[in-house]
């Protein structure tokens, strides 16, 4: 990876009446200037203190461009609502992965490269049988995307190009089979082999909803459906689960542990769970002539109640990847004849926050999970499945950000500071004596 990174100026700090010290500002392509402070520490003897790290960039990137005022999202330089329109998944995973899209014989090559590694190991399948039949999906995701690391020891040799992208096309092939069979073993059914003339988002869907007793053919409405699930998904700059990866990567950890460290983050419901809390939300309220009270309790600040799916904190305004999914959501219960007392409340919650003047003044929008979880459910996954679907999107993102990381040459192993507040040195006391 070539370092893109420009000065633009400088700007200068003193701390405590020293001496001022000037610092480099740095700009990427589409501006959002950043003050260097990776000398702060030699020069001053301080460091920054950012919980959370919201006013810290922690790498240089070419994959991911976010403007939450703007509310815009690209993809190497392509907006979110062109790709998920026009793309399919498989081509948006070249993208990330490459830098550029594909032309016809690149697209191919690749596109037959994931299909031809979309079996597990045999031997995987005991990994499963060791989880409970009522394991949350995502602790069998988690676990079986590590275990990967002991069937591929190739890939463990990832300075060298070839098995670099070997484990990157081996990881987007397999996270839908592993998430399939996931889905399968919690609700009882045989797991299905994949089908190679199918595509990446029909495939998987067949690996979840076929059964060996009858024939099952993909609907074509459902599966570009799920396409753009999994474009609008694959990626979002340097997010809880994208830093995760990219801290164990810093390592020289194996990909797959990389990936399965990921998972465990998006696991958190203040993450990966938020379609899922938003759908238990729309649940609570049950029946739509029970909205005005819950919007009355959104409103009150002393209540705990809150509005799940709603807002970002990102976006200040309308999220790109609701938008696309709005109509997406439409689409999918159009073609279901699907009406039932939560989507109804979904629906009429959705027409009360885009006009409703205090949802708007606050930037309250629906977001992309509350629209997930609606077509998530429509489609017949339970909402502890949500997360899963979440993570198969996200690995291609999360590989993406890994193989970019090795690429880069100012790269140095992930170690925050801290601004300890514990006991000062104190000499140690015999048990006796205290």
């Amino acid at each position: 990876m070539e370092n893109k990174v420009k000065q633009t100026g400088t700007s200068t700090i003193s701390i405590d009446g020293a001496e001022p010290v000037e610092f480099p500002v740095l700009s990427g392509s589409m501006g959002q200037p950043a003050i260097d402070v990776r000398a702060l520490s030699k020069h001053t003897g301080h460091f920054t203190f950012d919980p959370g790290y919201t006013s810290t960039c922690s790498t240089e990137s070419q994959i991911t461009f976010i403007d939450g005022a703007k509310g815009q999202l690209l993809y190497r330089g392509y907006p979110i609502e062109q790709l998920a329109e026009k793309s399919t998944f498989l081509e948006v995973a070249y993208l990330l992965i490459n830098g550029e899209l594909p032309n016809k014989t690149e697209y191919k090559s690749f596109s037959d490269t994931i299909t031809n590694h979309t079996m597990l190991h045999d031997q995987i399948e005991s990994f499963f049988h060791g989880f409970r039949r009522d394991s949350h999906p995502m602790a069998m995701l988690t676990g079986t995307v590590g275990a990967l690391s002991g069937f591929y020891h190739d890939d463990q040799h990832t300075t060298e190009d070839e098995a670099r992208n070997l484990a990157i096309h081996r990881i987007i092939a397999k996270i839908p089979t592993l998430a399939a069979r996931c889905y399968k073993y919690r609700i009882g059914q045989p797991h299905v082999y994949p089908q190679n003339d199918l595509s990446y988002a029909g495939n998987f869907l067949r690996m979840c909803f076929a059964v060996p007793a009858e024939p099952y053919e993909v609907n074509p409405v459902i599966e570009k459906a799920m396409d753009k699930i999994f474009i609008l998904h694959a990626d979002h700059e340097q997010n809880a689960s994208t830093s995760t990866v990219r801290l164990a990567g810093s390592s020289g950890a194996n990909p797959y542990a990389c990936i399965a460290a990921g998972t465990a983050c998006l696991w958190g419901p203040s993450h990966g769970g938020a379609n899922e809390a938003a759908l238990n939300m729309l649940g609570e309220i049950g029946t739509v002539d029970r909205i005005p009270e819950f919007i009355a309790r959104a409103k009150d600040k002393s209540d705990p109640f809150r509005l799940m799916g709603f807002g970002h904190r990102v976006y200040k305004s309308m999220d790109p990847r609701a938008t696309v999914m709005r109509k997406t959501t439409h689409e999918v219960l159009g073609e279901l004849g699907i009406t039932n007392p939560v989507l109804e409340v979904a629906m009429e919650l959705e027409k009360i926050a885009t006009n409703e003047d205090y949802f708007v003044k606050r930037g309250l929008y629906p977001n992309v999970d509350f629209y997930s979880g609606i077509v998530l459910s429509a489609l017949g996954f339970p909402t502890d499945m949500f997360t899963v679907l979440f993570a198969l999107a996200r690995t291609t993102g999360w590989i993406s950000q890994w193989n970019e990381m090795l690429e880069d040459p100012s790269q140095r192993i992930g170690r925050p500071r801290q601004l300890y507040t514990g006991a000062p040195e104190r000499d140690y006391v015999s048990i006796g004596e205290r």
